[in-house]
């Protein structure tokens, strides 16, 4: 029913990344940060892999990367829904040793060198992500057992203690810990199951991150200006008459500009005004600038040299 969003925030970072100086003293900061996320990600769609190559013979919907609105902001990594329960699975990626403590709840890596990294219990997230989904589903009157587990993404991660009321899994014995659950009450029926699954998709919110610049505390002056050219990575197209050119690999891209108006919003802020879409763009005509701000359908306010347009991140799916 949903697959992951496309991260934004690795976006922002990779963008952000290619844009600084190589001895810029923040890229160690940025590169660990990337490398974090991606290991998430990856470890989430190996999840995705095995729901999608194992069919269950009851009726189900499975939602990927979930955010319902509500009081209390919460993020479901997978959720298997059936007409008689459904299924909260929180990934971890997280190599070396695992030690799942409780008194206070936390998980503890040890890694080869012996080095321990201390990080929030996955146990606590799983707890309060179906407590979250529980008042979710009680607002609209719906009343479904919620169950839960812990997925590790891959068999490589060893666990020296696990937690002792919380399920664990690794991806491949999903399929029976979900068909394991008891099918005797019927909570919904197709009406109300379909109906349900319609909320789920309209009631998420996509995670839009703050700008590189506004959590790291750099400076405009710290990146690199111009459109990159995909083909050899290079900043410096030029805007010719419905293309731009690279001067260097001689590759042309009609929509380039996209692409890096997408970074000046990840990187700098949610906003862009004339005057600073030609300074990153490197478009020296006023009225170019503005043919290419309204291609891009973005909502604006203000008038003359304050006419601001906003980022709509829903054109970025």
């Amino acid at each position: 029913m949903k697959n992951r969003d496309r991260s934004l925030k690795l976006e922002g970072l990779r963008s952000a990344q290619n844009r600084l100086s190589s001895g810029h003293p923040v890229i160690t900061l940025l590169s660990s940060k990337q490398a974090s996320i991606e290991a998430g990600r990856g470890g989430e769609e190996r999840v995705a892999e095995v729901l999608r190559n194992h069919p269950f013979s009851f009726d189900n919907h499975i939602f990927h990367d979930l955010s319902p609105s509500s009081d209390e902001k919460f993020q479901i990594d997978s959720y298997v829904m059936t007409p008689w329960y459904g299924v909260v699975l929180e990934v971890k990626n997280i190599g070396g040793v695992l030690e799942f403590k409780n008194n206070p709840p936390q998980l503890i890596r040890i890694r080869d060198d012996g080095h321990k990294d201390g990080f929030e219990s996955p146990v606590v997230q799983l707890e309060r992500n179906c407590e979250c989904l529980t008042d979710w589903l009680r607002s609209r009157n719906i009343d479904l057992p919620i169950y839960g587990a812990i997925v590790l993404a891959y068999p490589k991660q060893i666990v020296a203690c696990s937690p002792t009321k919380t399920k664990l899994l690794y991806p491949y014995l999903i399929p029976s810990f979900i068909k394991s659950i008891p099918r005797q009450i019927k909570k919904l029926d197709n009406e109300a199951f379909n109906w349900l699954s319609a909320e789920f998709l309209n009631s998420h919110q996509r995670f839009i991150p703050k700008p590189i610049c506004e959590t790291y505390s750099l400076r405009f002056g710290d990146f690199h200006t111009g459109v990159r050219c995909d083909a050899c990575g290079r900043f410096g197209m030029i805007k010719l008459r419905r293309t731009w050119y690279c001067p260097f690999c001689k590759a042309t891209d009609n929509l380039a500009h996209q692409k890096t108006l997408l970074e000046w919003f990840l990187i700098f802020k949610r906003s862009i005004t004339n005057m600073e879409c030609r300074e990153f763009l490197h478009v020296d005509d006023i009225y170019t600038a503005n043919r290419i701000l309204k291609s891009m359908n973005f909502p604006s306010e203000g008038a003359f040299r304050y006419h601001t347009y906003k980022v709509d991140f829903n054109l970025w799916k």
